[in-house]
């Protein structure tokens, strides 16, 4: 995979992942229903790859990160929602497309 396509992909599991957060009761979930739901959009992704993902949304703030054991948890912060919904943005997260109503 070239630098250019891997830091596409980046962005876009991102956004994917903070979507699903802002879908999910209580805006958290752990890693491991994240990597479970993210074949059925599409990301063919290793549970190493989504805590990375995690890990890095948590540094940015778009995330807060909890440890269960050896299991992380993921909470969607103010900051994530916005990014999550389109009204705010970052360099690094694929801006999501409008939703059709």
């Amino acid at each position: 995979m070239s630098e250019d396509f891997v830091t596409h992909w980046r962005k876009h599991l991102r956004i994917t992942i903070l979507r699903l957060l802002a879908a999910a009761p209580g805006y958290c979930l752990n890693e491991s229903l994240l990597h479970g739901h993210l074949p059925r959009l599409s990301f063919s992704c290793t549970r190493d790859q989504v805590r990375t993902e995690i890990s890095w949304l948590g540094q940015q703030g778009l995330v807060h990160v909890e440890s269960e054991g050896d299991l992380l948890i993921a909470s969607l912060s103010t900051a994530g929602l916005d990014v999550a919904e389109g009204r705010g943005t970052h360099p690094d997260v694929q801006r999501p497309s409008p939703r059709r109503r």
